[in-house]
């Protein structure tokens, strides 16, 4: 806690005056350009690798970067998109998988998760994407978890689109959904291309979405 109380102080003496503009702007009203949907390790943080700045990102983290189907009973993570989608009126959501995800490891490697069954219990909404990924042929288990890490993330799209205020907005065109997969050690990220429904370079091909529906974004 020493170190963390440490980058408070230098927040405030340092980083907050250099932006006190924005935070007096913000201390009233937000205005979030996007929905990210994050895994919570450490290791992957949104607004550093896309490089925004407070009041850019509405963003939520989770083990193994899940958004379950909408259900009778919704959690945080529903709530959580219906405000962004109904209230804030964010414009794209975004899946972020990444490389060495703790979350589909257990999965991949049939990790027994008896002492763990809350966690056991969250990643059965991964399950559409482990079966699928099952059902293939992978030559090493690196290439079995890197297989699985971007099938989920494909899993959790098809579940945001149960969610009835994201399904109204793609209805009305006003919402681009986005699977991406984030590569710790190289920086990296490939995006899911709506029209091959392969993850491709988004340096290479930055207009790529998994489902573009808004005027002038080809679907």
């Amino acid at each position: 806690m020493h170190d963390i109380i440490d980058g408070f102080l230098t927040f405030q003496k340092d980083a907050f005056p250099q932006r006190s503009g924005l935070f007096k702007e913000l201390a009233t009203t937000q205005n979030p350009q996007a929905l990210f949907v994050s895994c919570s390790d450490s290791r992957v943080v949104p607004e550093l690798v896309t490089q925004r700045e407070p009041g850019d990102l509405f963003v939520i983290r989770n083990a193994g970067n899940i958004v379950p189907s909408y259900g009778a009973e919704p959690g945080g993570v529903s709530a959580t998109v219906e405000y962004a989608v109904a209230v804030l009126g964010v414009t794209d959501i975004v899946i972020l998988g990444h490389s060495d995800c703790g979350a589909m490891t257990a999965i991949s490697n049939g990790t027994s998760l008896d002492e763990l069954p809350a966690v056991a219990n969250w990643l059965q909404h991964a399950n559409s994407a482990k079966v699928v990924n099952a059902a293939r042929i992978h030559r090493s288990a690196a290439e079995k978890l890197n297989s699985l890490v971007h099938e989920n993330v494909i899993a959790q799209l098809t579940n945001l689109a149960t969610h009835p205020s994201v399904a109204l907005a793609l209805e009305q065109g006003r919402l681009n959904l986005h699977g991406w997969v984030y590569d710790i050690e190289t920086g990296s990220i490939e995006a899911l291309d709506s029209g091959t429904r392969r993850f491709v370079s988004l340096v290479e091909h930055p207009q790529t979405c998994a489902a573009a529906t808004m005027p002038g974004v080809p679907a």
